[in-house]
């Protein structure tokens, strides 16, 4: 038996789910996403994704057509369809069904689909080893363009660096900004540690500002080290005690060498172990609950989903 998905305010079998040829989304990469995950029956920081979510929305004009509460009730009820308590989740909404012109006002109501399933960008050797990556001669997209800050479809920026990282041989290619600094990876955001400083591009530099990557500023800072965000260049990358990655697939992960030159001793660092460590405790309890206990009530569910169950069935 396969998946089933929420399309558009129904839960259909994988095979089932369809969306038209002529949607936007799939012609021009009108639309925005989340790539959400769920540890041990939680999900983790729903309501930051889903904000995120209606936040990239508002950016590029593409109304939803349901509140925040109830596409959050959409994704916990996947999950349940499912029987999944550990699983990766992709929220989308497209600008929906137009014709092959461009023009959004062609598109009269969005596309809305959900999908739990599985995923495991590296295997758990590399977060004990460490990732080797580059620097991508690709640059990010700049702000007054495509802002990154938009989880927008059109990922084709990403696409072409993974595809130099693949030519170089490493699992992830970093992104300079058209001014040379590091904004972040095709699929992850990136940090340094130096002497003790846990450092992050911001996010006015053009890259998103991840769930993920907030957890984890929030962490340092709780931890005891000072968590800033600030410009840096590669050069800082090259003389950084440690480096790592944070993202919803990719979780955190240590970097161990860019461009070919190591970073610290060429091994994970301690204050990214500790980090990990912290992390992955943090994971698997701040969120709501995906199967409540009898008699308790999943505090993102709204009414107004409750009242519309009967649309919402297999």
């Amino acid at each position: 038996m396969g998946l089933i998905i929420y399309l558009d305010g129904r839960f259909v079998d994988e095979d089932e789910a369809r969306v038209s040829v002529f949607d936007h989304g799939l012609l021009y990469g009108d639309g925005v996403f989340e790539g959400i995950r769920a540890y041990e029956g939680r999900i983790f920081r729903l309501q930051a994704h889903i904000e995120r979510f209606f936040e990239s929305a508002k950016s590029i004009m593409l109304d939803i057509g349901m509140p925040p509460q109830e596409v959050a009730e959409v994704v916990l009820e996947t999950l349940r369809r499912n029987g999944l308590r550990d699983a990766y989740i992709r929220l989308v909404a497209t600008r929906g069904r137009g014709d092959l012109g461009l023009d959004p006002r062609k598109c009269p109501k969005p596309t809305v689909f959900c999908i739990t399933a599985q995923i495991q960008l590296y295997p758990e050797s590399l977060y004990e080893q460490g990732l080797d990556v580059v620097t991508a001669a690709t640059q990010r997209n700049t702000v007054n363009t495509v802002n990154a800050r938009i989880k927008s479809l059109n990922y084709l920026n990403s696409v072409l660096a993974k595809i130099e990282a693949n030519l170089a041989g490493v699992p992830e290619a970093i992104f300079l900004s058209s001014e040379g600094y590091v904004t972040e990876c095709t699929g992850d955001n990136v940090f340094i540690v130096k002497k003790g400083r846990v450092i992050t591009p911001p996010s006015y530099l053009g890259l998103l500002e991840g769930v993920t990557r907030n957890a984890v500023l929030e962490l340092a800072a709780k931890l005891g080290y000072p968590a800033v965000e600030a410009v840096f260049t590669r050069h800082d990358l090259y003389i950084a005690d440690e480096c790592f990655l944070t993202g919803t697939a990719a979780e955190m992960i240590p970097v161990v060498k860019v461009d070919g030159r190591p970073i610290g001793d060429g091994k994970p660092g301690p204050v990214t172990r500790v980090l990990l460590q912290e992390f992955r405790k943090l994971a698997v309890v701040d969120g709501p609950e995906i199967f409540p206990a009898k008699g308790e009530t999943v505090a993102a569910a709204p009414r107004s989903l409750e009242a519309r169950k009967g649309r919402l069935k297999k």
